[in-house]
């Protein structure tokens, strides 16, 4: 690359760091992204670029890989039902000690690596999440699964006002229970972008977006109004697991969210091309 495209890329990136500057942005991190460590470098050095020139990133996570090592080292089963990790009174320990000790910390300290801020929580600090236990229209048993009915953002807002990456695991404090609850990190990203009044609301996932044809690389949809999610759902264009993913989406931006977006985080560095590139990448949603 020459120094004329490279000072170009610099000039296009100009008018998106003075669109987010002051902005906040809610990261939903997982996925292969979480797994690969060159993949990872990638996020945790755009997020902290991001940091420097102003944007507040909030880093939500789950973490079913290391939850499912932990409990594989202790000889325990990994168990879901509808696609949920069933958690018993033991698991939920489990899931505590590998969202709020190994996987939040291995992210702060590799964001203060690369130079950022970054403090580590979970939802049960300061009460961030509160959830009731998780039902369906069958009553299964779940465990405990819950979720968030109450967000209280206002730790999450002094620390980014200091310019502190907050990053945020799963996990919610039981409002009809004293208990924790185990809670789907999609829907937890979403909550504190509402709360926290996200200028943007970012999913990373193993897929590209919502595609018209799963089986087509090219056939990637780079912009859906929340009116056409319905007739894309009947068309079948969105379904199984895609299907709470957009409606996250599409709730994030009922509540005001400006936008929202369904992206590959295989791609390396895919938030700044998102953000700070005419190109974008994934499925806009607005």
């Amino acid at each position: 690359m020459n120094t004329q495209n490279r000072a170009q890329i610099l000039v296009e990136a100009l008018p998106y760091i003075q669109k987010y500057r002051g902005k906040v942005l809610v990261i939903k991190y997982g996925g292969n992204a979480m797994v690969n460590e060159e993949l990872k470098q990638a996020i945790i050095q755009d997020v902290v670029l991001l940091n420097m020139v102003g944007v507040q990133v909030v880093l939500v996570h789950g973490g079913g890989p290391e939850i499912s090592k932990l409990l594989n080292q202790v000889g325990k089963e990994s168990k879901f039902i509808n696609g949920l990790r069933y958690t018993d009174e033991q698991t939920i320990d489990f899931v505590q000690m590998a969202l709020c000790g190994k996987v939040n910390k291995d992210l702060v300290s590799l964001l203060e690596k690369a130079g950022g801020k970054a403090v580590g929580l979970s939802g049960l600090d300061a009460s961030i999440f509160k959830a009731l236990r998780h039902t369906d229209i069958y009553r299964t048993d779940y465990g405990y699964v819950g979720d968030i009915i109450k967000v209280d953002a206002t730790l999450v807002r002094q620390l980014l006002d200091h310019g502190y990456i907050p990053v945020i695991s799963s996990l919610a404090r039981g409002f009809d229970e004293d208990v924790n609850y185990n809670v789907n990190a999609d829907l937890a990203a979403e909550k504190i972008a509402i709360a926290l009044k996200a200028e943007k609301f970012i999913l990373l996932t193993d897929v590209s977006g919502v595609m018209e044809d799963v089986n087509d690389p090219d056939s990637l949809i780079p912009s859906i109004q929340v009116s056409q999610v319905s007739a894309l759902e009947k068309k079948g264009i969105i379904s199984g697991g895609m299907i709470p993913k957009v409606q996250c989406c599409v709730e994030a931006i009922r509540q005001g969210i400006h936008f929202a977006n369904i992206q590959d985080g295989r791609i390396p560095h895919s938030i700044l091309i998102e953000l700070l590139s005419d190109q974008g990448v994934g499925t806009v949603f607005y």
